[in-house]
């Protein structure tokens, strides 16, 4: 085929945008009806704008028919390239518009905190705030919220953390925790079963058997025995398997009790601090952190 001259080439001399632009979206549906509704259009509008174009370049491009439209060889040929070239257009006009840019958002969180209750909350944060990318920080060791290790941090204490904010999320209270498969039903079922201990970090406020058994006027349990474990989740996981019977925290063993894998088949239960929502005086008010305050509070607990 003979290419036009460059000169003539310069003016563009196509039709009418309109009409190739119905006429794309009828070749593409091969339905004038559709291709109205994806335009917005009345679908005698499209049959307009086709055969405005048809007579623009002197032959068919649809076969009309009682029951639809067929493409001519011409229209075949014809929408290859109209249809590339406006998923390039789109493509290009995609990437030159500003886009806001996304915020990302750190929680940094005890490794259990985050396995127990934040992990199975987080498709409600992408639902609830589509424009934060939430980042999880899982770690037994404080970050330093002031040098900006993270943005919001889940701690457990009296909330006395020396320069941040601190607001109450979670009390938490620990008692006993076991499989259903054992039928512990009194506090005597426990001098004939194994007592899994947890190295708790704070020693002084460790929830530990020696203090609940003094609690619950229990003599003669032997209470220094037993499998230990440095991880929560080890301990309970090792419960729910059967393997013996755990004194730990109630709040963030919840999920599991509430799944049948564990129960608290009787008390007493040993008090103990709450866990925090903690942030910076500076930054206690931004959208991101308040959005990860306000999901804390109303989905994780």
């Amino acid at each position: 085929m003979t290419q036009p001259d460059s000169s003539i080439a310069q003016l563009r001399r196509l039709p009418p945008l309109a009409a190739l632009r119905a006429f794309e979206a009828a070749a593409r549906h091969v339905s004038f009806r559709q291709a109205a509704e994806e335009l917005g259009v009345t679908p005698t509008a499209i049959s307009h704008q086709v055969r405005l174009l048809e007579d623009s370049l002197g032959f068919a491009l649809f076969v009309r028919r009682a029951r639809g439209v067929v493409l001519t060889d011409a229209g075949r040929r014809l929408f290859p390239t109209l249809r590339d070239g406006f998923d390039a257009f789109e493509r290009a006009i995609w990437e030159l518009s500003p886009r806001p840019r996304r915020v990302a958002v750190t929680l940094s969180a005890t490794t259990l905190f985050t396995v127990r209750r934040i992990l199975p909350a987080i498709g409600r944060f992408r639902e609830r705030f589509p424009d934060y990318d939430l980042r999880l920080h899982a770690s037994d060791d404080p970050v330093d919220l002031i040098a900006g290790e993270a943005d919001v941090a889940v701690r457990y204490g009296s909330g006395a953390f020396r320069g941040l904010v601190a607001t109450p999320l979670l009390a938490e209270r620990f008692g006993v925790l076991c499989s259903p498969k054992m039928a512990i039903a009194r506090p005597n079922d426990l001098r004939g079963a194994t007592l899994l201990h947890i190295e708790w970090r704070r020693a002084g406020k460790a929830p530990d058997w020696r203090r609940w058994a003094r609690l619950a006027g229990i003599e003669g349990l032997a209470v220094d025995r037993g499998p230990r474990f440095t991880e929560d989740d080890h301990a309970l996981q090792a419960a729910a398997a059967g393997s013996g019977v755990v004194l730990s925290g109630l709040a963030l063993a919840q999920p599991t009790i509430d799944a049948g894998l564990l129960v608290h088949p009787f008390g007493p239960v040993i008090e103990g601090e709450a866990y925090h929502v903690v942030t910076t005086p500076d930054n206690r008010d931004a959208p991101a952190v308040c959005a990860v305050c306000d999901w804390l509070r109303e989905d994780v607990v």
